[in-house]
């Protein structure tokens, strides 16, 4: 490994003599961050050699359970692959610990140095090259929502709202966009963008959502996909730590209460040619975008239904979909409408863009940007037509077609062979099997429901 890293981690050190330890954080499959904590006097060894983590972090479920289905348990014997820094994500953790915590990324490779199959941010690389190799670049930009929720449950054991730090009332109203319910809640939107800094992450807008004690956060456009991603990962982390410390839980639950909306994870993508040029604007300034764009629609509009199964990818995810609270339900489009599924936003030629709107905020970010620009790619290699452009209200015009069945979402996604060669056989094996053995154990809980609903009446 080249000095430049090392020295990273040396002016790190010394620019921080404060840290004591810092987490080396990997994504598994779900998305949650796993890894091993080192003192810093480790770190530079790190930078050297990497870190050793088995290769079935990718076979956890979300108990942290190793799915032996997936291949990468003891069946091949539970062996150890290397991972290495991320360079750039070498960051303080200012909300624990008193300030004394650092944080860095991992990616985990093979023994020759490529990349680990089974790793999501190794899956979006993959499907990266193919772009490189006709000379675009995605410029991309995601768009988190999630809910604050009181630590303290209700009556019946249920999640509420949490108290106003300033009027101590508990909200029950939407006030979507209310400047007032920011400032309610300035002191937690202030740390986060004071900790968003110290770790060089690119927020933008932050507004109040549709629910109760719900809000949005942005990140800002860039032209690389796989830091785009990095930050998603990393914002997830510094939401829910500065929640925690100001005696909140923050969660990217898609659907946490029924009877609202759910938290989402809109993207917006753009592509680059060789010469900077964006391919979806029209060189005439035609609003309606170019061909470019309407077949990059079409890939994403065929490969909707089949990547059902990475956008909602659990039991939970999959309640998100219904009618009446602006979730796509269909494979729909359009310009400047916000009731389908790829919006293409009004505003200047230079700027044109697409915003994919299905995916839940529990998605796993690296896996939600590999799928759409496998799509994409594919609607430009295949030079693809798209649907007709809705006008209007998409849900009044466009039947439901999206599947909220767990089992037939991981059906299609298997069976389906544009994300099988982008995303890579081997790589959905595990995931598929993963998702089939979580929906198993899925199947055995008895809710609350069921015995309010049939405990007496059958």
């Amino acid at each position: 490994m080249s000095d430049q890293p090392i020295d990273e981690a040396r002016t790190f050190l010394t620019q921080h003599p404060e840290i004591t330890s810092i987490d080396l954080l990997i994504s598994d499959l779900n998305g949650v961050l796993r890894g091993k904590r080192i003192p810093r006097e480790n770190l530079e060894k790190v930078y050297r050699e990497g870190v050793n983590l088995p290769a079935s972090v990718f076979a956890l479920d979300i108990h942290g359970n190793t799915v032996e289905a997936t291949g990468l348990g003891l069946d091949s014997g539970d062996g150890d692959r290397v991972c290495q820094p991320l360079p750039g994500t070498l960051m303080p953790s200012p909300w624990l610990r008193d300030g004394r915590q650092a944080q860095l990324l991992m990616s985990m490779v093979e023994a020759d140095g490529s990349g680990f199959f089974a790793d999501p941010r190794q899956v979006l690389r993959h499907v990266l090259g193919r772009f490189r190799a006709t000379g675009l670049t995605p410029v991309v930009a995601l768009e988190l929502e999630f809910y604050l929720v009181d630590r303290q449950r209700d009556a019946r054991g249920m999640i509420q709202p949490p108290l106003s730090p300033c009027s101590g009332e508990r909200a029950t109203q939407s006030q979507l966009y209310s400047i007032g319910e920011l400032d309610e809640y300035a002191d937690f939107i202030d740390a986060i963008h004071l900790a968003a800094e110290q770790q060089g992450l690119p927020l933008d807008t932050t507004l109040k959502e549709c629910a109760p004690g719900q809000f949005e956060i942005n990140l800002r456009h860039g032209d690389d996909a796989l830091a785009a991603c990095d930050h998603a990962v990393l914002l997830k982390r510094l939401i829910k730590g500065v929640a925690l410390s100001q005696g909140f839980d923050a969660t990217f639950m898609a659907k946490p209460y029924g009877n609202e909306a759910g938290n989402g994870t809109h993207v917006h993508i753009s592509l680059l040619d060789a010469e900077g040029h964006n391919l979806f604007a029209a060189e005439d300034g035609d609003p309606l975008g170019t061909a470019s764009l309407r077949q990059a629609v079409a890939g994403l509009c065929n490969s909707m239904p089949a990547s059902m199964g990475l956008l909602a990818p659990n039991l939970n995810a999959l309640r998100r979909f219904q009618p009446g609270l602006y979730v796509p339900m269909a494979p729909t489009w359009g310009f400047d409408n916000r009731t389908v599924a790829i919006r293409i936003p009004s505003g200047p030629n230079a700027a044109r863009r697409l915003e994919h709107r299905v995916a839940g905020a529990d998605v796993n970010p690296y896996l939600l940007m590999a799928s759409l620009l496998a799509a994409i790619d594919h609607g430009l290699r295949h030079r693809l037509t798209p649907p007709a452009a809705i006008t209007g209200n998409a849900y009044a015009q466009v039947a439901p077609s999206l599947t909220n069945s767990w089992r037939q979402a991981l059906d299609l996604l298997e069976q389906d062979p544009v994300l099988n060669e982008a995303l890579g056989r081997d790589f959905l094996k595990v995931f598929i099997a993963n998702r089939r053995a979580e929906r198993d154990l899925a199947l055995q809980a008895v809710s609350q429901l069921e015995y309010d609903w049939y405990l007496r009446q059958v």
